[in-house]
């Protein structure tokens, strides 16, 4: 297998953020659950949302995907925040795998850094963000796919600034601070800190004053996510839900269909009490006078079999 690499992002990139806010606002309607969920509303929602892929026309896969769901095995998400503007493709600049298994009520979020050094289908090793460029979302699914030897069941793809509106409907969130700092004007003590959707952006956007400097910035992010569904799980504002539901109707996309998505309601919502997050450990080098992050196979050998391990397990009796 071919060495991976994780870059260590240099530039400040102020979009993402906004991206992590979609992935928040999909999980708030999904995993989260709560009193609010109202099919009525969500019917046109998804709609919207519903983006098949190619790969998605096959009726062997799409029996096999069913079976997953129908049997509530654990089934892999790909999570993608793209950032695209008018003229160009685009870039996958959040990128992060859910392992969501309801036999053991647990999931496994693995952070994927952008620049990782991989082996893209029919385009060579080269940044794994690049993969959006080239060959869109199936291209993104199957070079994730391929570096990890894990399958990838469904994606969700969120291209959006609305993350402040997205927490403040929610009414906030709450998040554990291992580290006091200040960013854009606002303080973040150690501990316990509440933040509204304006603190929460800043959050999640310091790097800089963070000794592990992208891993913490991923940490953290991860995190607000983890908080967002805690907090859906109790949310009942039928008003606030629309609010909600508009927002990702405009910036999500997704394979998931009306009926997949009730059964992650129904029967994977449990996956969020108990999270495990993963990061990939490496090391930073230039290559051809571009900064990448070199991941061993040991590495990405660890990844698989931790996450073939997680889907594989049952419930002890």
């Amino acid at each position: 297998m071919v060495s991976r690499v994780d870059n260590k992002i240099r530039k400040k990139r102020k979009k993402w953020p906004f991206i992590v806010g979609g992935i928040i606002l999909f999980f708030v309607l999904v995993i989260g659950g709560g009193a609010f969920f109202v099919w009525s509303q969500v019917g046109k929602v998804v709609e919207s949302m519903h983006n098949p892929l190619e790969r998605d026309s096959d009726p062997g896969r799409t029996d096999e995907i069913n079976r997953l769901y129908k049997d509530s095995d654990a089934v892999n998400i790909l999570l993608l925040g793209v950032d695209e503007r008018d003229g160009d493709a685009g870039r996958s600049d959040t990128m992060i795998l859910l392992s969501l298994n309801p036999k053991t009520d647990s999931m496994v979020m693995l952070s994927i850094p952008r620049d990782t050094y991989v082996n893209i289908p029919d385009r060579g090793m080269d940044k794994i963000n690049h993969a959006y460029a080239f060959g869109g979302t199936q291209l993104s699914v199957e070079t994730v796919e391929q570096t990890f030897d894990l399958p990838v069941h469904s994606y969700i793809r969120v291209n959006m600034e609305g993350f402040e509106q997205g927490i403040d409907a929610l009414g906030g969130v709450t998040v554990q601070n291992s580290t006091a700092f200040s960013q854009d004007g606002h303080n973040f003590n150690e501990g316990n800190v509440n933040l509204n959707g304006e603190e929460a952006l800043s959050y999640i956007r310091m790097r800089k004053q963070d000794s592990r400097g992208d891993m913490g910035r991923n940490e953290r992010q991860r995190d607000v996510i983890v908080a967002a569904m805690d907090e859906a799980a109790s949310f009942s504002s039928i008003t606030k839900a629309s609010n909600i539901l508009d927002i990702l109707g405009n910036n999500v996309q997704t394979d998931l269909d009306m009926k997949r998505l009730q059964t992650l309601f129904k029967d994977y919502s449990g996956t969020r009490k108990n999270v495990e997050t993963m990061e990939i450990s490496g090391d930073g080098q230039t290559i051809n006078g571009v900064w990448y992050y070199i991941v061993p196979d040991e590495e990405i050998n660890r990844i698989n079999s931790t996450i073939t391990e997680h889907m594989e397990q049952r419930k002890l009796s």
